[in-house]
């Protein structure tokens, strides 16, 4: 029994042994083929890294106001008889737009027309008694002051009249109606906003010690989520506060910018560039070929590197890290990590690593632009 039991353990330990011997032999073969096994190249586009000028910039968000811009109020009490514009629409300066009731006024003037007529007939024979020695100095002066009374009074009716007829101040487009036909205004009452929008303001603010940097003329660059992607409209700075704020120690600047499409609007903030007269050389490359990360962005240089096992030169990338500048149309600026003439890749970076082979093939590389305007936008 005992003789049994011994030779079926045997043959146990025996098969267990042949079967491990033909995994161990497997593990080995696979682990050879992977050392003897090379990754293809990876393909990628490539950029070279190039010197160019650029003219420094100062970045700041603006709000930009009317040149001309004011809510049409009411200046005396009465009801609206006649309104004569249409909302949205554009005046000229003078149009009418409300018509106030002046019937009472129309009355008081042609009584007080009568009343100038009659002073004025008075004047005349006053001077006539007064060649004539009838009547006294006292008495032309006060016919006198009696005729400009009656002037003065009519005057003061048209002035009213005039101002129940409320015109465009100036030339602009004009907003919403606020008033309706036969609403009763009181003195201040809004009736419509009235802009001129060509040209417009841009108002933004900029640290003190940018103050040396700043002068009239000075190339203003206004970029807005309103406009169309990378539309640029260029302007020129007109205004420099010549007072800093106390609390902030900013300094307020004022642009204009030509509007003639109307496409800005009071009201609406812009992100503004302050192009400054002086160029600096820089060191660009394309935006694609930064790969970001929390630790620091890199790119990929693209080097050659002899194969020891073959013998053959092949290309390889070099995983460098870089610290990045201003960023301009498709470029970013690198200040330092890179030299210039270096080779990077431009696409798929994210699906490299340190060391790795590649092909380059620029037959479908992106064209990168300093102010691109991409299709269907």
């Amino acid at each position: 029994m005992f003789k049994r039991l011994s030779i079926t353990v045997g043959g146990l330990i025996l098969l267990v042994g042949v079967l491990g011997g033909i995994k161990a032999l497997q593990f080995q073969t696979m682990i050879a083929a992977g050392a003897a096994m090379t990754m293809p190249p990876e393909p990628v586009t490539t950029a070279q890294a190039g010197e160019e000028a650029w003219a420094p910039t100062i970045e700041s968000i603006g709000s930009l106001t009317a040149v001309q811009g004011v809510n049409v109020a009411a200046e005396l009490d009465g009801k609206i008889v006649r309104i004569a514009f249409e909302p949205g629409s554009t005046v000229k300066e003078g149009d009418l737009l409300v018509q106030q009731d002046t019937s009472t006024e129309e009355a008081e003037l042609r009584s007080a027309e009568a009343s100038v007529t009659l002073a004025k007939v008075g004047l005349n024979r006053a001077h006539e008694l007064i060649a004539q020695s009838t009547i006294s100095q006292s008495e032309l002066d006060s016919a006198e002051a009696q005729y400009k009374q009656a002037v003065a009074q009519a005057d003061n009716i048209r002035a009213t009249s005039a101002k129940k007829t409320i015109r465009a101040p100036f030339a602009g487009r004009l907003g919403i109606r606020l008033v309706n036909l036969g609403q009763s205004l009181k003195s201040g009452d809004p009736i419509v906003s009235l802009q001129a929008l060509d040209p417009i303001f841009v108002d933004f603010l900029l640290p003190q010690q940018r103050l040396a940097d700043l002068a009239r003329d000075l190339v203003v660059r206004v970029t807005s989520d309103a406009l169309a992607p990378n539309e640029v409209i260029e302007g020129k700075i007109t205004a420099i506060n010549p007072d800093v704020d106390s609390a902030t120690r900013n300094v307020r600047v004022q642009a204009t910018l030509a509007n003639p499409r109307e496409r800005l609007h009071p009201g609406m903030f812009v992100n503004v560039s302050v192009v400054l007269p002086k160029t600096d050389d820089v060191l660009v490359i394309p935006a694609t070929a930064v790969l970001y990360a929390p630790y620091g962005d890199s790119v990929f240089v693209v080097e050659d590197k002899k194969d020891e096992k073959t013998g053959v030169t092949g290309k390889v990338v070099r995983q460098q890290i870089v610290r990045l500048g201003e960023h301009r149309g498709d470029f970013v600026v690198v200040t330092s990590g890179l030299k210039a003439g270096e080779t990077v890749v431009t696409t798929g970076v994210f699906k490299l690593r340190n060391g790795i082979a590649v092909t380059v093939d620029n037959r479908l590389a992106p064209h990168a632009e300093l102010a691109p305007k991409p299709n269907d936008t």
